[in-house]
């Protein structure tokens, strides 16, 4: 009996340390898979016989089945501790048994390792390395940089048209014409021709004008020097048409507008070396001009100018000479004189990245109507404030204005004959300012300035004398006048340009008590729009302040002088052309829209509306 129960103890304690390790690891496995059962089986029970001798085989089989037994009353315990009679000790056995399976852990494929590590011990290449230093300057690049230049794209088209002719008419009688003539491109031979031609007609009696003009030119440029020439006629017609309403003129006058004609014969010639980027180059230029000038009475004026400059360049500095011989011969019925010049500039500039200085003098020596000599001041100063976009400036100058009919004509048609001649004197021209860009496509210039004049010119009525012409004055002394010029450019596309320059004068005058028909004010404007490949629009417009010419004598009493106002008048002009095909085009052209009497000179009202239009054609 007690052999029996020792063998029981003996299996019962090894059954116990076999399954408890796999019941531990059946819990985990429980967890992540179902368990696997097997089917219900009643329990085996227990009897009670004699130890008997058994053989190993028979041992081994008894162990088992002491083993499932001793499990069995394991389970038992967890369900409650049921117990069966029939067991020593309460000791009760589950009436069915759990198998599970042993866990296998499986090894991914993507994690095995099927190559062997490299056992060779090799040094890694190294390639050969060759290089040289490069002798370069390290440039800064936080300023803007110059533009490289652009060759310029093919033209895009295939036949060039090198004359151009347009004709065309409007009301106040208007005629119009003009052409232009070439040899076409040649980079070392330039021939061309052009003609103008303009004639209109006024509401006013013998409001009648007309301008035309003719020219030639050539230009060739050789390896060296470029000789270039021009010859032009031009030919001015009008009538003394001003209706004097003062009743201040000579005894027996009476209003019968003559006719007034200027003719001016011009010619000019240069040679010039040509700009080659060369360290110390020498540059140098010599020009020859001249015309001759006559009205339809006796005035007649000759004029021959011979010009030119030395230039020597070293490194930064610029030492020149810059000379000229003006000669001058005129004529009227009460008078014959010469009126010459020489004029002799020597200069020095210098030029930095943000900086240019010209420092020089203007030696003036007259002969002929006057025999004075000055020395002049000839400087100018340009400093970069903002380096590529704004520049200040400044000038100091003076020179002698030579009096000339054929100028004052230009200025005023309607004067008298026997002008009165005296060449005037810049005796100090002083001018500050700026200028540069201050966007893209926006530019601007504004300076103030102060100008020391004797003798200057004024063009006033000598109704008493001729009934309806004018002559000229001068301030016997010296007359200072300041003011401000202001100019801007605004090109917003190559479509689009808008340009206009303002002036404001004030005059202190010496002898005159005011500056006769000279303007304070004066604003000119104009604008060019591409609207398209064919349609072009243009614009004008000037705006004059108020002006006085000289005392007149009363109509009711000639110890009566009073001064004329000529008020200030805005003139508005514009046209379109548009383009029917490379040759072919049509325009049109309106002057003073706004269809105002102005007057430029006393009793002289202006054109009113004129509207005018025609053909272009190019071949």
């Amino acid at each position: 009996m007690n052999t029996k129960y020792t063998y029981i103890l003996l299996a019962a304690l090894l059954m116990s340390f076999y399954f408890v390790p796999a019941s531990a690891q059946q819990k985990k496995s429980a967890a992540k898979k179902p368990a696997i059962t097997t089917a219900k089986k009643p329990a085996a029970k227990a009897t009670k016989k004699p130890a008997k001798p058994t053989t190993a085989t028979q041992q081994k089989t008894s162990a088992k089945s002491l083993g499932d037994a001793a499990t069995a009353a394991a389970d038992t315990t967890k369900k409650g501790g049921q117990t069966n009679g029939n067991t020593p000790n309460g000791a009760g056995l589950t009436e069915e048994i759990v198998v599970t399976t042993a866990y296998k852990p499986v090894l991914a494929e993507a994690v095995k390792i099927r190559r062997n590590p490299g056992l060779e011990d090799a040094p890694a290449f190294k390639a050969p390395l060759n290089y040289s230093p490069i002798d370069k300057k390290l440039s800064q690049d936080n300023n803007i940089r110059a533009l490289d230049a652009m060759k310029r794209p093919a033209e895009q088209d295939s036949v060039l048209l090198n004359n151009y002719v347009k004709a065309g008419a409007g009301s106040l009688k208007t005629t119009y014409a003009e052409g232009y003539f070439s040899n076409g491109r040649d980079q070392a031979l330039q021939v061309g021709g052009y003609l103008k031609h303009f004639a209109q007609a006024g509401n006013q009696y013998k409001q009648n004008e007309i301008k035309d003009e003719l020219g030639v030119f050539g230009k060739s440029i050789n390896e060296d020097y470029t000789l270039s020439g021009r010859i032009g006629y031009k030919r001015r017609g009008t009538y003394f048409y001003g209706d004097n309403q003062s009743g201040v003129a000579p005894v027996g006058y009476s209003f019968d507008p003559q006719k007034q004609t200027f003719n001016t014969i011009s010619a000019e010639g240069e040679l010039a070396k040509n700009y080659k980027d060369v360290p110390n180059d020498f540059t140098y230029a010599l020009k020859l001009k001249g015309y001759l000038f006559s009205n339809a009475y006796s005035a007649k004026e000759s004029n021959v100018v011979l010009s030119g400059f030395l230039n020597q360049t070293v490194k930064q500095f610029y030492a020149g000479l810059a000379a000229s011989l003006d000669l001058n011969t005129t004529k009227d019925v009460a008078y014959s004189l010469n009126n010459n010049i020489v004029r002799a500039n020597p200069y020095i500039k210098f030029q930095g990245e943000n900086y240019k200085i010209d420092a020089g003098i203007n030696i003036v020596k007259e002969f002929g109507l006057s025999d004075r000599f000055f020395i002049f001041p000839a400087a100018k100063l340009e400093f970069q404030i903002v380096p590529k976009y704004v520049r200040l400036f400044a000038e100091a100058k003076g020179d002698v204005n030579r009096a000339s009919i054929q100028e004052y004509t230009d200025v005023n048609p309607f004067l008298g004959q026997n002008i009165n001649l005296i060449n005037s004197v810049d005796q100090l021209d002083i001018a500050v300012g700026l200028k540069g860009t201050l966007a893209p496509g926006l530019s601007f210039k504004a300076s103030i300035f102060r100008n020391n004049v004797k003798n200057l010119p004024l063009f006033v009525n000598d109704f008493a004398n001729t009934g309806n012409k004018f002559a000229v004055i001068y301030d016997g002394g010296k007359a200072k006048i300041s003011g401000f010029t202001g100019e801007l450019d605004f090109k917003a596309a190559e479509d689009f340009d808008l340009f206009g320059r303002v002036e404001v004068k004030d005059y202190k005058l010496a002898t005159e008590t005011q500056p006769w028909n000279l303007p304070t004010f004066k604003l000119t404007a104009g604008t060019v729009i591409h609207i398209s490949n064919a349609v072009d629009i243009n614009g004008a417009l000037l705006f004059r302040g108020v002006t006085t010419d000289w005392a007149l004598a009363s109509s009711s009493s000639s110890t009566a002088p009073v001064s004329s106002k000529i008020a200030s008048f805005a003139d508005l002009s514009g046209g379109v052309s548009y383009k029917i095909n490379k040759k072919l085009s049509l325009f049109v052209q309106v002057n003073n829209i706004l269809s105002t009497s102005n007057q430029t000179w006393l009793y002289y009202p202006n054109y009113g509306l004129n509207v005018f239009g025609g053909v272009g054609y190019a071949f």
